[in-house]
């Protein structure tokens, strides 16, 4: 059976491979790699890819995935604390956008609609590209980063709007009015719909699918809610995308986000993916070749009016020159949107098709140089304004965007991975001892039930690089590993040590033959229980003959670094046997004693002068008497701390019965 899609992803992804490979070497962006990729297989350059409907799906599912991560990722109550500066900087930002290109489309000679659409589509940057740069240069909690999320966030609802208005201005709506008025309607039942969900409904079901702890269930529940959620939104005539987005705000909130992001990731990055390589296809080479200085001079002026309009915004928000500058740096380009929002206006014949494609080659002239400038941006900057690069540089006090600032500020803790009995130990010592720590449990019960109490715990599988990542790994100076698998705990230390070469590994492991494998796979210390265990009891073992703790401690130590060679003789240990005193101490209650002993004093009872064992102590009642006298009484229920031999102790028991 043939699966004509098949052919397609394979040359997709094959030379993506190869050209990304080649990117890698030159220390290019990734994406620009996916858009060039696109563009060699497209049907301007080798013709290679056929199905391209098919193509457009998947690109669709991308953008989806895309949209679900980010709804995860910021979170309906970190949506309440920004809502202002999400309004007043995206809003700004999108408005004074689509007023600067509709003025200069009509210069050009556009009629109305189409300069109104052009206006809609430039407004929108690209929340993928952005994002991931800013997350690779760790830059997303800056002030740069967070106003750039904030007006990403604004534009990337309000394209729905944008996509509902463009049947409208291609003529094909009889009733505008009546259609705006239904489309608000719409979204006022949806937004309750999901307020209900992401409050009473989702956080229920993920809690019982969590306690199975079985992953795969996890996962597939994860994506049924946000295409069931996308699916909602289409049935409601409104953005697949938005549904998706909406289906990560009912996540963000729970205290699976991080498990649900880290699971989903793989997938968006596979697809979007693909929506990068199926944007460079759409691209019509000979087009941009035979328009050369029309593509270069309209991409130069987008990118300057974008780039002034983004500094406005901001400046509107008193933000200082450094946020105003870079930001404007960062949200110059046009935005993966837009190519969706120009492909529905050349359906709805809003676009001519020479139009789209000087958008499209503008798009992606101005998306290729993105990274480049993102990563230079702080650097250009700090030349221009003349100033020193400083530590704390890019903190601003007075912020109040906040982006998941529970693990923000996480700096030189310990992560202890798995909450049973050694977890919770070793997080009660570090409580008492000021040190900071975060927690990873798979358990959905334990999770709800610690953060009740207060405890900084998240739900989540540690194999999962991007919750390592989001508990700031790279700022730790400790992980502990508490888990009793053998398989996920080498997974872990890998993931760990893909992250951070510097931490500190610790793991718990069961038996001492695993000890080795993981100081391979990069532990720097393990501590098996079954030899803790022994170390314990023979610990004890040693207490009972009296041997000083002193003693007691430099033998374990020597034990210890010795490579829990547990099995070596002790005559092979370098040190002196120790002296084991012919002595013990032993208990017994009165009840269990004959006549000869009850309600006598210690003098007439002449238990050291009959039995050779002296009463050291006494615990009658709850309290100790520690000071024993001739004339101490012996009373019933009395318990008898007892010194001597051992075979005189056992003598005395055995002959007072």
């Amino acid at each position: 059976m043939e699966i004509p899609i098949l052919r397609e992803v394979v040359i997709m992804l094959g030379f993506s491979v190869l050209v990304i490979f080649l990117f890698q070497k030159i220390k290019a962006p990734t994406i620009l790699g996916f858009l060039m990729a696109g563009i060699l297989i497209g049907p301007s350059v080798l013709g290679l890819v056929k199905a391209s409907h098919e193509v457009e799906i998947m690109a669709e599912i991308g953008i989806i995935l895309l949209l679900f991560i980010i709804g995860i990722e910021f979170s309906l109550s970190m949506l309440s604390r920004i809502i202002k500066t999400v309004l007043i900087g995206g809003g700004l930002q999108v408005g004074l956008t689509i007023l600067a290109t509709f003025g200069l489309a009509k210069l050009l000679g556009l009629p109305n609609n189409e300069a109104l659409f052009f206006g809609f589509m430039i407004s929108l940057s690209s929340t993928a590209i952005v994002l991931k740069q800013l997350q690779e240069n760790n830059k997303l909690s800056t002030p740069h980063g967070k106003i750039s999320l904030a007006i990403l966030i604004f534009q990337d609802v309000i394209v729905v709007f944008f996509i509902l208005l463009a049947p409208m201005l291609g003529g094909k709506s009889a009733n505008i009015g009546s259609d705006l008025l239904w489309m608000l309607l719409k979204a006022v039942i949806l937004v309750v719909l999901v307020l209900g969900g992401a409050r009473y409904l989702v956080p229920k079901i993920l809690y019982q699918v969590a306690k199975t702890k079985n992953r795969e269930l996890f996962l597939i529940t994860i994506v049924a809610i946000c295409f069931s959620v996308a699916s909602l939104t289409n049935a409601f005539q409104l953005s697949l995308a938005l549904g998706a987005f909406m289906a990560g705000l009912i996540i963000s909130d729970s205290e699976y986000s991080h498990q649900a992001t880290g699971s989903i990731i793989p997938f968006r990055e596979i697809f979007s993916s693909i929506f990068f390589v199926s944007v460079g296809m759409l691209l019509d080479v000979n087009y941009v070749i035979n328009n050369i200085l029309l593509v270069l001079s309209i991409t130069l002026l987008v990118i300057i009016v974008k780039a002034l309009i983004v500094a406005v915004s901001v400046a509107t928000l008193r933000y200082p020159k450094k946020t105003i500058l870079i930001s404007a740096l960062t949200l110059f380009q046009v935005g993966e949107f837009g190519f969706i929002l120009s492909k529905v206006g050349l359906d709805a014949n809003v676009l001519t098709k020479d139009h789209y494609q000087l958008f499209l080659s503008v798009a992606i002239l101005a998306m290729g140089i993105t990274p480049l400038v993102i990563n230079k941006s702080e650097k250009w900057v700090n030349r221009f304004l003349k100033k020193k690069i400083l530590p704390n540089d890019s903190l601003d006090k007075n912020l109040e965007i906040s982006t998941q600032q529970d693990t923000e500020e996480l700096k030189d803790h310990v992560i202890i991975i798995g909450f049973g009995v050694n977890g919770k130990n070793v997080a009660r010592a570090l409580k008492f001892a000021g040190i900071p720590y975060v927690i990873i449990e798979l358990n959905a019960d334990t999770v709800k039930q610690e953060a009740a109490l207060g405890e900084p715990i998240f739900y989540g599988d540690a194999t999962n690089v991007y919750l390592l990542e989001h508990l700031k790994v790279n700022n730790a100076r400790t992980a502990v590993i508490a888990i009793s698998d053998y398989q996920g705990s080498k997974s872990i230390i890998s993931n760990l040590r893909s992250i951070s070469k510097s931490i500190y590994i610790i793991v718990r492991t069961r038996f001492v033959k695993e000890v080795e494998s993981f100081s391979i796979h990069g532990a720097d210390e393990v501590v098996p229980e079954e030899f803790e265990t022994s170390i314990e009891i023979f610990s004890r073992v040693l207490n009972r003959y009296l041997i000083p703790s002193e003693e007691i401690k430099d033998v374990v130590e020597e034990i210890r670094a010795d490579t829990y060679e547990m099995m070596r003789p002790f005559d092979t240990f370098k040190r002196d046997a120790i002296p084991i005193p012919d002595i013990n101490i032993n208990t017994i209650k009165v009840e269990n004693l004959g006549n000869s002993v009850v309600y006598k004093t210690i003098q007439d009872s002449q238990i050291r002068q009959k039995y050779k064992v002296s009463i050291v102590a006494i615990l009658r009642q709850n309290n100790l008497i520690s000071e024993i006298k001739p004339d101490t009484l012996i009373l019933p229920d009395d318990v008898l701390y007892l010194i001597g031999k051992n075979s005189d102790i056992n003598n005395f028991i055995n002959l007072v019965k």
